[in-house]
């Protein structure tokens, strides 16, 4: 097990957050391949869409349905700073993740994090585990709890 993967399985475990993790035979990088393996409509996927803050050079999470997109402008407007393109370097030294993989919890250090409205609309949505291959199934209201995000508009 990877040192990702495991960090979000105790991550998930430490909330008290009880539920399978799926290991898919192809990637999930997309939203598309993950509602594919996961069987769920596009919008239950999470999608982990990482900014760099202009002023403060640290990233910030949008946690996003997956047929949504995120608006830089509104996206902006809730970090309170211009937001632009996180590398892979920056995302990787923030989060403990590579991109494609980017769990909503389990990062090595706390990330500011926002969450789209539209996945609390349904019972159950899925999130990656801490790589391209594995996700993991939660009900929003405790993807909120757990992950401490607020909740807010910044999808176009």
């Amino acid at each position: 097990m990877s040192k990702s993967l495991k960090r979000v399985k105790a991550a998930l475990e430490a909330a008290g957050v009880t539920t399978e993790i799926v290991a898919a035979e192809e990637d999930t990088r997309t939203a598309a391949q993950a509602a594919s393996v996961a069987g769920c409509a596009l919008d239950q996927i999470v999608k982990s869409i990482i900014f760099r803050g202009e002023t403060s050079g640290h990233v910030r999470l949008f946690l996003t349905a997956g047929g949504n997109q995120v608006s830089a402008e509104k996206a902006s407007a809730l970090a309170g700073e211009p937001l632009g393109r996180a590398d892979a370097d920056l995302v990787r030294a923030e989060t403990g993740f590579a991109i494609g993989g980017v769990s909503p919890v389990g990062h090595i250090a706390p990330v500011t994090a926002f969450l789209d409205p539209r996945l609390m609309e349904f019972a159950t949505v899925w999130a990656a585990a801490g790589t391209p291959r594995h996700i993991f199934s939660i009900p929003p209201g405790e993807l909120h709890r757990i992950t401490g995000a607020e909740i807010a508009d910044f999808t176009v």
